[in-house]
Order: C-alpha cells, then sequence, then structure tokens
C-alpha cells in the first residue's frame, strides 16, 4: 500500500535525502581536490568519458521501467519481477556490446587508448541496472532514510578507497574502483532495505503496459543525459583529452551543491507529485513552494562559487589547476542560471506529463549541444562555458513557460516571482566578486579573498532575501510551525 503522503511525510524524506547528499557532499569537497592534486587531467578525462558511455547505456537499458514502477496505482510481484528480468537481460546485452566496441567508442569521443578502461568500467553496467527494481520500491514506500543510510556508505567507501589506492599510484584505476565499490555497496544495501529477492517470473503483458509510461520518459532522459553530457563529449572532441579532464574536475566541484540539493529534493519529489497529481491545486502550491526554496538554496551557492572561483580554484585544486578557474566559475554560474528549474522534472514526471517533458528535452539538447560546440570551435573551453551559459539562460525561459502553460497559469508574473531568490543571489555575487578583485589588488592571499567574500556575501544575501521574499519565509516558518505543533504530542487524558 502506498504511504498517506503529508507535510511532514515529506519532510521528513527531504531531511533524510539532504543528510544523506550533505554527507557525501562533505567528503566530495575533501576527497575531490585531494585527487585533483594526485591525478593528471589526461586521467581525468579518460575517466570521465568511460564513465558517461556507461551511464548511458544503463539510461538506455533501463528503459524508464523502474521509474513507471513508482507512478504505477498498484503493482503486484510479478510485474516487479518481469521489470527486474527486463533490466538484467538488457544489462547483459549492453555490457557485451560495450566491450566490444570500447576501442572504436574511446576514440570516437576523444580518448584514443581508453579502450581497456571502457571495457573494464563495462562491467559495471549490471550491477547499476540491478538495483533500479529496489531503488524504485524504497521510493515508492517513500523510505528514503534507509536509501540515505546506504548512499552515505557507499560513497564513502568509495571515495576512501580511491584516495588510498591514488596514493599509493594506481593512477585513474583508483577512480575506476572507486565507482565499482560504490556501486556494488549500494546495490547489496538497496536488496537489504527493501527486502527484495529477483526471481525469475516474466511477464510481456506487465512490461508493455509500463512501457506506454516508460517510454516517453525514457525519451526524456536520453535527451537530458545528452543536455547534460555532450559539453565534455565536445570538449574532448574538439579541444583535447587534458581540456576534458580540467572541465571534468571542475564540474565535479561544482556540482556538489546541485547534488546536496537537487538529488535530495528530486527523488523524493518525484513520488510525491505522482501520489498528488489528482489534486491540482494542491500539486500546483507543491510546484511553486519546491521552486522557490530550490532558488532560494542553490542559486546563491552557485553564483558564489562564481564569485570566489579565481581564488578557490587555486586553494582547492593547487597551482596546476589554476588556469582552470574561468571553467569552473562558468560551470556554477551555468548551473545557478537553471536554478528555479530544478523542480519541473520531477513534476512533469510525477503528473504523468512524460510526453512534455520529451519535447522539451529534444529542443534543451539541441540547443545546449549546438551553442557549446560553437564555442568550442570559435574560441576553446572558456569561451565553449561562456555559449553554454547563454543557452542555460534561454532553457530558463523556455522551461518556466512551458511547465507554466502545461498547468495552466499565468506565465509572466509567476516567472518573475519564481526567479526573484536567483536575481538577489547573482546580485550578490557580483559584488562578492568586485569585493575579491580588490582584495587581491591589496595583496590578501587566496584564503583571504575566499573567507572575507563569502562572510560579506552570506550576510548581503540574507539582507536581499528578508527586503524581497518575507512572504515566502513567512510560508515557510508557518509550515515549520504547523509542523512542530503536530510532532508534540498531545496533553494526557
Amino acid at each position: 500500500m502506498a504511504p498517506v503522503i503529508s507535510f511532514r511525510t515529506v519532510t521528513n524524506n527531504v531531511g533524510w535525502s539532504i543528510l544523506s547528499k550533505t554527507s557525501t557532499f562533505g567528503l566530495k569537497f575533501v576527497t575531490v581536490p585531494i585527487l585533483a592534486r594526485l591525478l593528471s587531467p589526461e586521467e581525468f578525462g579518460i575517466v570521465a568519458v568511460a564513465q558517461l558511455v556507461v551511464l548511458f547505456l544503463t539510461m538506455v537499458g533501463g528503459a524508464g521501467l523502474a521509474a513507471a514502477l513508482v507512478v504505477e496505482r498498484t503493482h503486484d510481484e510479478k510485474t516487479v519481477h518481469s521489470v527486474f528480468c527486463t533490466n538484467f537481460a538488457m544489462a547483459i546485452v549492453m555490457a557485451l556490446a560495450l566491450f566490444v566496441f570500447a576501442e572504436p567508442l574511446a576514440t570516437m569521443m576523444g580518448a584514443p587508448g581508453g579502450g581497456v578502461v571502457v571495457q573494464v568500467m563495462a562491467l559495471i553496467i549490471p550491477i547499476l541496472l540491478c538495483g533500479d527494481v529496489a531503488y524504485a520500491l524504497l521510493a515508492r514506500r517513500m523510505a528514503f532514510d534507509k536509501d540515505a543510510f546506504w548512499s552515505v556508505l557507499s560513497e564513502s567507501a568509495g571515495a576512501l578507497c580511491a584516495v588510498a589506492l591514488a596514493l599509493t599510484g594506481w593512477g585513474l584505476w583508483a577512480l575506476v574502483a572507486q565507482l565499482f565499490l560504490s556501486a556494488f555497496l549500494r546495490l547489496g544495501g538497496l536488496f537489504y532495505a527493501t527486502g527484495y529477492r529477483p526471481r525469475f517470473m516474466f511477464s510481456f503483458a506487465r512490461v508493455r503496459a509500463l512501457w506506454r509510461y516508460s517510454a516517453s520518459l525514457m525519451g526524456s532522459e536520453i535527451f537530458n543525459f545528452i543536455t547534460f553530457q555532450s559539453p565534455l563529449v565536445i570538449v574532448s572532441r574538439f579541444l583535447g583529452i587534458a581540456e576534458a579532464g580540467a572541465y571534468s574536475a571542475a564540474n565535479r566541484f561544482a556540482s556538489i551543491p546541485n547534488q546536496v540539493v537537487l538529488a535530495a529534493l528530486m527523488g523524493v519529489l518525484f513520488p510525491t507529485f505522482s501520489h498528488i497529481a489528482d489534486d491540482r491545486e494542491r500539486r500546483t502550491r507543491a510546484l511553486f513552494l519546491s521552486t522557490q526554496v530550490c532558488s532560494l538554496v542553490l542559486a546563491p551557492m552557485m553564483f558564489g562559487i562564481w564569485a570566489i572561483a579565481e581564488p578557490g580554484m587555486y586553494v582547492i585544486f593547487g597551482r596546476q589547476w589554476a588556469w582552470a578557474w574561468p571553467v569552473l566559475g562558468l560551470l556554477a554560474l551555468s548551473k545557478g542560471i537553471l536554478a528555479p528549474c530544478s523542480t519541473y522534472i520531477p513534476y512533469l514526471k510525477g503528473v504523468g506529463k512524460s510526453h512534455v517533458l520529451w519535447w522539451v528535452a529534444v529542443a534543451r539538447a539541441v540547443l545546449v549541444s549546438a551553442a557549446v560546440a560553437y564555442g568550442a570551435i570559435s574560441g576553446g573551453l572558456v569561451q565553449a562555458m561562456i555559449w553554454l551559459c547563454i543557452s542555460n539562460a534561454a532553457t530558463l525561459v523556455f522551461y518556466c513557460w512551458t511547465v507554466f502553460r502545461t498547468d495552466e497559469i499565468p506565465f509572466l508574473r509567476n516567472f518573475l516571482v519564481t526567479c526573484r531568490p536567483m536575481a538577489s543571489a547573482f546580485a550578490m555575487a557580483v559584488a562578492v566578486r568586485f569585493l575579491v578583485d580588490e582584495l587581491r589588488e591589496s595583496d590578501f592571499g587566496p584564503v583571504a579573498q575566499i573567507a572575507i567574500g563569502g562572510a560579506a556575501g552570506s550576510m548581503l544575501y540574507a539582507t536581499l532575501i528578508l527586503l524581497t521574499e518575507r512572504a515566502l519565509l513567512r510560508d515557510l516558518f508557518g509550515m515549520v510551525a504547523k509542523f512542530r505543533n503536530r510532532a508534540q504530542p498531545g496533553p494526557a487524558s
């Protein structure tokens, strides 16, 4: 039976997810810079290309069937086992195909000589796909506390293993080992948490029924994948594996706030929107609140990284990576621009609008790929990142218009309300950027620039939010108070 969705249910699960991602964030904040100092940009680039191919094939192999289990109102044991058998069969096919064509694929993607790494990475596809069904069962039960525990454990073990191997001279294989260990531990943890035990039980009719939903969803996920990963392929292809490694390392660090906020929210919001899809007023209110809160939290982190990118790159990654600070800053800026759109994918998935998600994803993939390719060919890596920011700004307007039109709500007024926290964050970041430049001219060191800029930015942003978002803050404090009142036991009878 599906759980009853309430404010307390959602906040509890968001809390567990954020705890999981925050723990992972703290670990990556330490381990990514360590690995960057021990490994070369070329080594980062080769593993990034191999991981990109594996993730794409894993996504295609899953065909969106596990997500269909989450939104399906009723399902039985035979349906669950049928999805697992389908995923497992597709995983074997994908792994074998990748193993055979590893070297041509690596060369085509700008990493000649990386075929051996791609072949080894092919073995991880069955591990990843076999865990999809167990995760779908946890999501359907809203049991994100269990998912949080195993996520933290698997990511922590993998990161520590990578650092240990890198210190002992394993090179890029340290990154490969990290991915395998994390995947193994997560797979075992999901099976343990759900109590799910796979059985050979297959019904083509059950899979076909789920396919009606998952087909459009899979198409949208493919094009979303192209949107997020095409810059790496373009950089590798046109600019070289060292530039791809610099992009990969900067993207890993710039994505940490996204992983903390977005991965936590999106995992919980998808089943939440699915459960309230038939209540239009409730789902619209949840959409706007989650979108505003996401912008409120995520935009200042991303724009803040852009503001202190130059001293930050030197302090965090070391002298050999210092030249890539514009890449880090522009990547963070590009992600911050899309902060208001962060909840749209789980919303459209949850309310059954996968066809809308599909054509939006196609348009976005074409726009981003074309813009980044033009920038890379005409001006190099930094120019490619500038065009990524431009394409994301266009995507912001287009995405908001599409979602608001789908939900039949006015565009302009709601667009301005949704983006207002982002505007405050950008104003703060511009001020911090000027302050950091002044500090550098006054001979303050990189650490002092980061500390002073971060403190000044936090105070300025808090002031701007108090001036511009009083209504949102009242709503949030009101919900927190209501939650606390409900959590308190009543008087003894």
